[in-house]
Formats: C-alpha cells, structure tokens, sequence
C-alpha cells in the first residue's frame, strides 16, 4: 500500500502553481501529511552586453533579500481558508529547478510531488521545455501534474 506521509509542492509564484498548492494542501490535510513547499531561485549568470565576457554581477545583499523575499512568500502561500496540512515546510533553493526539486524530494524522503504544468503543446513546448515533464521523468517517487485550465 503507497503511504504518503510528505508531500512536495515546488511552486514558481505563478497561478498555475497556486492550483497545484491548493491541491497539495487539500490531499496534505486529507492524508495527515506534511507539506514541503519549495521555490528554487536560478542562479544562471546572463551577461551584461554582447561581449559574453562581460558578466553582470549583484552585490551578495541582492541575493540574500531575494531568498528572504521567496520564503515570506512560501510562508503565505497556505491561506487560511485553504485546508491545513498538519505541518508545512517552506524551503528556497538556488539553482537549476529540475535538479534541486529532484534533490529536496531525496534528501526529504517525499512520497509525492504535486506540481503545476503550464499545458505548453507543440512548438511551444519543444522551445520552452517543461519543468514538470523533466521532474516527472526522473523524480524519485511518484509526481501529481496538475493542470489549472483557469489560469490559461
């Protein structure tokens, strides 16, 4: 039998991962599990101008605030009408999104991913990728995609 006793939700601040926590606190509540909420930060370097030698580089009070800023987000993302999971975690990562979610869900024992897919389809999808299908491909425990037609 699939005991689910933590459950991840990896959210972009969009309205199509507000659909996927949502869902991921209603089964949280439901199955009295934790809930792991967790925003990854990309840390990819863009250059400045067209010499790619030339890299724009933040002062480190940048970053620290941006991290501060995405975990008082996480910390609201829960309203307080929405079902209450039994305990919430909230957790800002830097770097690639696919690589630290697939990560967390290690590190954490989590036994199920519930996170958004935009519904991209053709040309679209090819040139953007999709976050939820690479975490879908290689996550280490099974993956919920939610898919909220209202945000489209």
């Amino acid at each position: 039998m699939l005991q689910i006793d933590r459950i991840l939700a990896p959210t972009d601040f969009s309205k199509h991962s507000e659909a996927a926590v949502r869902t991921a606190c209603e089964l949280a509540d439901r199955l009295g599990a934790e809930l792991h909420l967790v925003h990854v930060l990309s840390d990819v370097v863009v250059p400045a101008g067209p010499d790619p030698m030339l890299i724009s580089s933040m002062p480190p009070e940048y970053y620290r605030e941006v991290e501060a800023q995405a975990r008082r987000t996480l910390e609201t993302l829960c309203p307080a009408d929405w079902p209450r999971p039994r305990r919430v975690v909230a957790e800002a990562r830097w770097g690639d999104a696919v690589d630290e979610i697939h990560a967390y869900a290690a590190e954490q024992a989590v036994d199920l991913i519930v996170i958004a897919t935009h519904g991209r389809t053709g040309l679209a999808h090819v040139l953007l990728g999709s976050v939820a299908e690479r975490i879908v491909r290689e996550a280490p425990c099974p993956v919920l995609t939610i898919r909220d037609k209202k945000a489209r």
